[in-house]
């Protein structure tokens, strides 16, 4: 009988250590998860931020500009502005 309930200890002692490395390991994983999870939101507000500084500098007028002033480009006069149509499409 005394062999039977140190058996029956042992493996309640084995359970309890593995139940306790298990917790463990969720609570790292977790910790693991939180912190990626707020580095996407991270990367997410800098994604949004880089597509707004995108969208700043392709705008028209600094296009305009930056043609005008680095390329001396002009928009042309409107007797040499031609315009094609597509052949067979009548207007």
């Amino acid at each position: 009988m005394v062999r039977l309930n140190i058996l029956l200890l042992l493996a309640v002692v084995i359970c309890a250590l593995s139940v306790v490395t298990s917790q463990h390991k969720a609570r790292k994983l977790f910790q693991s998860l939180e912190s990626e999870q707020a580095r996407t939101r991270q990367l997410d507000v800098e994604y949004g931020q880089l597509q707004l500084e995108m969208q700043t500098w392709a705008t028209s007028p600094r296009i305009e500009k930056i043609a005008r002033d680095k390329l001396k480009m002009r928009t042309p006069e409107a007797a040499k502005i031609i315009t094609a149509s597509p052949k067979g499409i009548s207007q």
